[in-house]
């Protein structure tokens, strides 16, 4: 998107929250109503501040790179930092803990509720706005109607997500009528209205759009694939999935099909500057760097990430990743994971004197292991070099708490510290690039796992085997680093059964996404949350003690707390999920 555009939105934005001790009789110079900027010239960066509002975020809010609520939550990843008390939020969701009567009120959900619906109303604004333009007088109203209703989607769903029970607020309802909203629609009514949204994208949008990071209809395509997906599992008012809606899923490969897109050819691409709206990234955030304001529109969500005790990174070694997650990406003599036996022995256990893991002997591995995971002795982000020779190898010494969350870092989420896309503020690390919500990767995995729970599991082979046969295919920038000595990579000849095919399709889904944040929701998605998560922690405990009391409680945990402040606010009309 054009960056004095973007500037445009947010100055904009910013006269939203202009206000006054006497409002209720004087409007303020600078303020903005639905009356006063009702005009086609207003509308487009009314439209952009929309835009704006779904990456409106903090390190400790998160909106876009679901770190803390949908990987450090899983079996992907730790929390890491100073030790437990450090952002000790975060610890209590890793714990599943936030019932404890010891435990202070979760302050980052409340941040992350508030700051969705902020971006709604942002949405919601311009809609009343641009609904009274007459069309003669905007040629672009429909469009620009659609891209609102898209962005309102997304971060409902975003919402729904990670809370389940959520209001939808729509541009038509008066401050009376939104305080008067509550959270009661059915599981499968508040899916329905979202999409209600997505499909007026799919019918309104162009295939493509001029501007990059417009919506379109090939994101709003995917976007349906993706929901009808979580609605075909059906939940009870306890989470627990009691079915799965065929129809549904029919809906999900339609929608897949729609898709414009293809694989980088490099899995690396999707992680690094320069690649950002390639043919992959179907739909993204935009961030931007020297485009003329104080620190740019970097993104700042995993600031608090970087390795710590690299000279060249800053602060503060969070979201690390678990050993269960490194064990994951072990390969047999055929290059196929193993998917039932895969954390029966550990790897990269033992550090030597020089601070780094040699790998075990025999011990072959997904290449994208090292497009993943910040591993001692291994390469960072495909760098033996940034000033001096050595400054890229991942150390043991970049861990901050090696005692309690180990020496496994994070890479995706990185940059070159040399990349012009990169910013320190104070300690912490902004980059530009892009925060990717769905990429093409995702739709063929949303069609695979459709077929596959439709008994056509044959026919979701292919689409499984083009996602390892890209992988087998990124070893290029490992390989100018000396690390594909161990990789071994194949492709299934054949899904025996449904069952084997399901666990091929989900194991998959955690090796292509991992540490991205999309784990959590998977687990929830599948009805596995309880099952998986348990099991791991009672293997992951023996090996890290800051869990040994990490319990995970079926029919509460799949979703957060309504935050407590929004009930209050109402007056008791939103329901709190069940058990807390």
């Amino acid at each position: 998107m054009n960056h004095k555009t973007i500037i445009i939105g947010i100055l904009t934005a910013l006269l939203f929250m202009a206000c006054s001790e006497d409002f209720l009789e004087y409007e303020p110079e600078g303020v903005l109503s639905s009356e006063n900027v009702a005009t086609a010239e207003n509308a487009d960066a009314l439209v952009v501040a929309a835009y704006a509002g779904i990456a409106n975020e903090e390190m400790v809010g998160p909106l876009t790179h679901q770190w803390a609520y949908g990987s450090v939550r899983s079996d992907d990843a730790y929390k890491g930092g100073g030790g437990r008390s450090d952002v000790d939020v975060v610890d209590a969701y890793e714990q599943y803990n936030l019932t404890r009567p010891d435990y202070a009120p979760d302050w980052m959900t409340p941040r992350t509720w508030t700051s969705y619906y902020q971006a709604i109303s942002r949405a919601n604004f311009a809609l009343r706005v641009i609904n009274d333009i007459p069309e003669a007088e905007f040629a672009e109203k429909t469009v620009r109607q659609a891209e609102l209703r898209f962005l309102r989607a997304h971060s409902h769903f975003m919402l729904k997500l990670l809370f389940k029970s959520i209001p939808y607020i729509t541009e038509d309802l008066t401050q009376e009528d939104i305080e008067a909203t509550s959270n009661d629609l059915s599981n499968d009514e508040l899916w329905n209205t979202i999409a209600d949204d997505f499909l007026f994208a799919y019918n309104n949008l162009p295939q493509s759009q001029g501007q990059v990071g417009r919506a379109n209809r090939n994101a709003a395509a995917a976007y349906m694939a993706k929901l009808r997906l979580y609605q075909a599992y059906e939940q009870n008012e306890t989470h627990q999935v009691t079915g799965i809606n065929t129809s549904r899923l029919e809906e999900v490969i339609t929608f897949a099909d729609e898709v414009t897109g293809s694989l980088e050819p490099d899995f690396a691409n999707n992680f690094l500057d320069g690649f950002d709206n390639g043919p992959e990234s179907i739909w993204a955030a935009q961030f931007s760097i020297n485009d003329g304001t104080v620190v740019g529109r970097v993104s700042f969500v995993t600031g608090l990430n970087s390795p710590h005790g690299s000279p060249l990174y800053g602060c503060c070694g969070f979201h690390l990743a678990s050993q269960n997650m490194v064990n994951a990406f072990k390969t047999d003599a055929l290059g196929l994971p193993l998917l039932d036996t895969f954390n029966d022995t550990d790897i990269f256990t033992v550090v030597d004197a020089n601070g780094e893991t040699p790998p075990d002997a025999g011990l072959t591995v997904d290449p994208r292991i090292d497009h993943t995971i910040g591993i001692p002795g291994r390469p960072y982000k495909y760098r033996t070099m940034v000033s001096q020779p050595g400054d890229m190898i991942y150390n043991f010494s970049w861990a901050r708490d090696p005692g309690v969350y180990g020496y496994f870092g994070n890479m995706k989420e990185q940059q070159a510290p040399d990349c012009s896309c990169y910013l320190k503020e104070g300690p912490f690390v902004g980059t530009s690039k892009n925060v990717d919500f769905i990429r093409y990767a995702d739709v063929l995995l949303f069609k695979a796992e459709a077929l596959i729970q439709l008994d056509r599991w044959n026919e979701a082979l292919p689409l499984i085997n083009q996602i390892r046969e890209r992988a087998a295919q990124s070893t290029q920038r490992p390989l100018e680093a000396g690390a594909t000595d161990i990789y071994n990579i194949g492709t299934y000849a054949a899904f025996p059964t449904k069952e084997f095919a399901m666990n091929a399709l989900m194991f998959e889904r955690r090796l292509e996404f991992a540490m991205e944040g999309h784990r959590w929701f998977d687990l929830v998605r599948w009805g596995i949350a309880a099952e998986t998560l348990n099991a791991y922690l009672a293997e992951e405990r023996t090996k890290r003690d800051f869990l040994a009391n990490a319990q995970f409680t079926m029919g509460r945990d799949e979703y957060y707390p309504i935050p407590q402040r929004e009930i209050d606010f109402t007056g008791g009309l939103y329901v709190q999920n069940p058990g807390y």
